[in-house]
């Protein structure tokens, strides 16, 4: 039985990790904690108006942050590095608290009789995805030739030369199949509990011939996760919160179009010309709203998080729709 069925009207809505980020002179806990709160006013606000919302988010800057943190005390210290899938489990825990917490204030300060919890996710991957023959997510410091060749010899690691900068890791992004806490989320869900779940993607895991999990080196996008949780509770809205309110055609070109309101077929067709959207930003959101309409979505919004609530009016946003 999905949500709607329930009842329940869902939205999932993805909060991207560099929006947690100003600029490059508000990185520090504070600051993204206070960026926190600016995207949890407005979901509260969602919620005020009769919404139940499970909410993911990036994770890209944060988990960089852990692991040159790792790198650094390994290197002056002598202490363990932190392998990377315990990187994502650390974000989840520290961005859901920022989350949880402001959500709690806000939810105090409207009168909304909420409570909120976030999820440690995992998230399932095949180990013979084709991603893994073809890594190409940098993560981690830069690093020398010479300790790039050591790493990869000792470590397995895959290298490459990053545009003149140096050399770095690179892991895989492999596609999300399943949601290992899928039943716990919807449960909370059901119960009225504002979720955080499937943070950076999910914990990428691996299952064995036995069946039993294992953590794996990779980093899964987190707006294809965010379909799949959408997918997975029977949300009638996915909501990608970015950078920008609208998206555009030819986008920082004179002939740049913003799409207020297009169809699912439309959409398709704008990402097979490939001229549109770019791989690295998005390119992701926009395949990640095809997967979840196609698998029964209604409806979804790519939008900034200042302007959720006009969207919802219908006054703002790119609205997709089947």
């Amino acid at each position: 039985m999905t949500a709607n069925e329930r009842g329940k009207r869902v939205a999932v809505i993805a909060i991207g990790g560099n929006s947690l980020i100003k600029d490059k002179n508000r990185q520090t806990v504070l600051d993204q904690y206070q960026a926190a709160g600016e995207t949890a006013g407005h979901v509260a606000r969602m919620i005020k108006s009769g919404w139940d919302v499970a909410i993911s988010h990036g994770n890209g800057p944060q988990v960089g942050f852990i692991l040159r943190r790792s790198e650094i005390a390994a290197k002056v210290e002598g202490l363990h590095e932190v392998p990377l899938d315990v990187c994502g489990a650390d974000s989840q825990g520290a961005i859901g608290y920022a989350l949880q917490q402001n959500l709690y204030n806000f939810f105090r300060e409207l009168g909304i009789n909420r409570t909120v919890a976030t999820v440690v996710t995992q998230v399932e991957v095949s180990a013979d995805d084709p991603a893994f023959k073809n890594p190409t997510k940098p993560i981690g410091g830069f690093m020398s030739q010479e300790e790039a060749e050591r790493r990869r010899v000792a470590d397995g690691w895959a290298v490459i030369e990053d545009a003149g900068r140096g050399w770095r890791r690179v892991v895989a992004s492999p596609q999300p199949k399943r949601i290992v806490e899928q039943e716990a989320i919807k449960a909370l869900i059901d119960s009225g509990v504002v979720t955080i779940a499937v943070g950076g993607g999910g914990i990428p895991v691996v299952a064995g011939e036995d069946g039993r999990l294992s953590g794996i080196a990779a980093v899964i996008d987190k707006d294809l996760a965010s379909a799949l949780l959408a997918n997975t509770l029977g949300a009638e809205l996915l909501i990608i919160s970015t950078a920008v309110e609208k998206v555009a055609l030819n986008f920082n070109q004179p002939n740049e179009k913003w799409l207020d309101e297009i169809s699912l077929a439309e959409v398709k067709q704008y990402l097979k010309e490939g001229i549109h959207f770019a791989k690295g930003s998005m390119a992701p959101k926009v395949q990640a709203v095809i997967r979840f309409l196609e698998n029964g979505g209604q409806r979804a919004i790519i939008t900034s998080p200042e302007n959720i609530e006009r969207a919802l009016n219908g006054d703002s946003g790119t609205h997709i729709i089947r």
